[in-house]
């Protein structure tokens, strides 16, 4: 699944081409994503210019005149490119978003899993995006901002982690690197960790989303960027995906369990 580095990797991939560019067609061709494309979308945003490309958590959010927004989400597998020149869709090709100076925006998901909602309301306040956490690359993720909430939580802190009410957009995979590099085990309750601890995962965390966007993001298996290029963070992977291997920092062969479901891997070592 496209997580945040993924989401802010397409962003900016996509960005000097498309703000200030005027919607000349919107086309559906599979209107069955995870939240159906609804009928008139495409008469709404024709001939309405994006003024600005932004993300929350791991939404894009078209930024058009008149106030309206239409909200992106990827999905499990989708991608969001710009194409210079026509290419006949594929089964996968579900919209695409032809702009005024003849390049058009093609979403292509697999699974269809992701979403395309247009609101002439204010972004934020959707459903969707309403009762999402602290956005984890900005000053608001702090040590004591973590502190209060994870405040009396016995859950797993690679859980606690990742749940985007408390903070958005850290995936498994980043879960599993922040941890790695704070030193903190991810079974370790959320909720008695220490302050000074919590100053490391903050710092973990940015470090290693940072990290991830400088390398275009993961992929593993569908994922491109904004101008068709896979991602490279995967090479720099310390524990994800890497049971069996040894540590980079200490040789302690990476340990695999399950937590809430997903693939988590740890050093028994580095991680206390």
């Amino acid at each position: 699944m496209p997580e945040l580095p993924e989401v802010e990797t397409t962003r900016r991939g996509l960005l000097p081409h498309v703000v200030g560019r005027r919607v000349a067609a919107m086309v559906v061709r599979e209107r069955r994503l995870r939240w159906p494309i609804e009928s008139g979308v495409e008469t709404r945003m024709q001939g309405r210019e994006i003024v600005a490309l932004e993300r929350r958590g791991k939404y894009l959010l078209f930024r058009l005149d008149s106030g309206a927004t239409l909200i992106v989400h990827l999905g499990m597998s989708g991608s969001l490119r710009v194409m210079e020149q026509t290419r006949i869709p594929g089964k996968h090709d579900h919209f695409d978003v032809l702009l005024d100076d003849g390049r058009y925006l093609r979403y292509t998901d697999p699974r269809r899993f992701g979403a395309a909602i247009l609101t002439e309301s204010d972004p934020l306040r959707h459903p969707l995006l309403a009762s999402l956490g602290v956005e984890p690359l900005t000053d608001a993720l702090t040590a004591r901002h973590m502190q209060a909430l994870f405040a009396g939580s016995r859950q797993a802190v690679k859980q606690a982690l990742m749940d985007s009410h408390r903070i958005v957009g850290v995936g498994n995979i980043y879960a599993n690197e922040s941890l790695f590099r704070a030193g903190i085990r991810p079974t370790v309750a959320a909720g008695r960790i220490s302050l000074a601890r919590l100053e490391k995962l903050a710092d973990a965390v940015k470090q290693t989303l940072a990290a991830a966007i400088e390398a275009g993001g993961s992929t593993l298996r569908d994922f491109v960027g904004g101008d068709g290029k896979p991602g490279y963070f995967q090479q720099q992977y310390y524990v994800y995906d890497r049971a069996n291997q040894p540590c980079r920092v200490c040789g302690t062969a990476i340990r695999q369990l399950r937590l809430g479901q997903r693939s988590t891997f740890y050093c028994d070592k580095c991680q206390k």
